[in-house]
């Protein structure tokens, strides 16, 4: 054991389990925990495999979903076929393609506004519950700005949340489908690495549109310690996991399951109803089925 994963999991035995982080967070006393199950997985077979292992849902890319650029004949053809998948589609990720651009001098919030207002219509539609906002590609500050106003960082997070405001207001007659705001790591994209600053957002745009996301591997990467998830408490939505380091699927490393612990015990603590989806590598060609059941083995045995 390396001293960074020293410092992320020593949480769980320092805290001694959920019961630590539960007096942290009152409100949520006498709320049962009923965590939802679910991966980003695509093909009928994978689902089917999925549903048989007892995962709850399956989540697939926006784009692919709900794709802005067909017409109404394609998307009624669409539901249909969703609609005929072993499990529930409940969250879809990869929201806006890299070619918008939401920060920086040459930001221009109004395609990209329209692209995303079409997805979560249709969304709203089938009762998908969670589109997550990562979209690191259409979101980060530009290097070259960054390089020359010391501000771009704080003018860029100024940008996108304006871009998450001005659409919470045009979906704001939606009834189901709410943007979870995902906070990546740092090498990922250069504003909101943390999940106290997706907070800030949530709490400042105030729409019922608009919650957030806790990516566990981002999280560990970061080194962002469970208790932000408590933080979050009923603004939290949606989850992704992956493995400690490799990125694989929860268990791929049985001696490091430990680290996922604390993270773990902080959702049981604020009674979390949502959804975890394994975002993760499956290990190779035809280990799906094998290493899906370890996944979801090793979640429900942190519980």
């Amino acid at each position: 054991m390396n001293r960074r994963e020293f410092i992320i999991g020593a949480a769980a035995v320092a805290a001694g389990g959920a019961n630590v982080f539960a007096e942290q967070c009152c409100a949520a006393k006498g709320k049962a925990s009923k965590i939802l199950f679910g991966a980003c997985r695509s093909s009928v077979e994978d689902i089917k495999i999925m549903r048989d292992l007892g995962y709850d849902f399956w989540e697939w890319g926006a784009g692919s979903a709900f794709d802005p650029s067909k017409d109404d004949a394609w998307w009624q053809r669409q539901k249909e076929a969703i609609a005929k998948r072993p499990l529930p589609l409940r969250s879809c990720n990869g929201f806006l393609p890299g070619r918008f651009r939401l920060t920086g001098p040459k930001a221009d919030h109004g395609p990209a506004l329209d692209y995303a207002e079409k997805i979560l219509r249709r969304a709203d539609e089938i009762g998908v519950k969670t589109i997550v906002f990562g979209s690191g590609g259409a979101r980060n500050v530009p290097k070259d700005f960054v390089k020359s106003d010391p501000a771009a960082i704080e003018k860029g997070t100024r940008q996108y949340a304006d871009f998450c405001a001005a659409l919470a207001k045009r979906v704001a007659d939606l009834k189901t489908v709410q943007v979870v705001i995902e906070p990546l790591r740092a090498k990922e994209s250069n504003i909101v690495n943390f999940v106290w600053q997706g907070k800030k957002i949530v709490d400042e745009v105030n729409s019922p549109r608009l919650r957030l996301l806790a990516d566990i591997y981002h999280m560990m990467m970061g080194d962002e310690k469970a208790d932000s998830i408590v933080k979050a408490g009923p603004i939290l939505k949606h989850c992704h996991i992956a493995d400690f380091d490799t990125r694989q699927f929860p268990g791929h490393d049985p001696k490091k399951a430990y680290i996922l612990k604390p993270y773990f015990d902080a959702l049981k603590a604020i009674g979390y109803d949502g959804g975890v989806s394994c975002e993760c590598g499956w290990g190779g060609k035809g280990e799906f089925a094998k290493n899906a059941k370890t996944a979801i083995e090793t979640m429900k045995g942190l519980l």
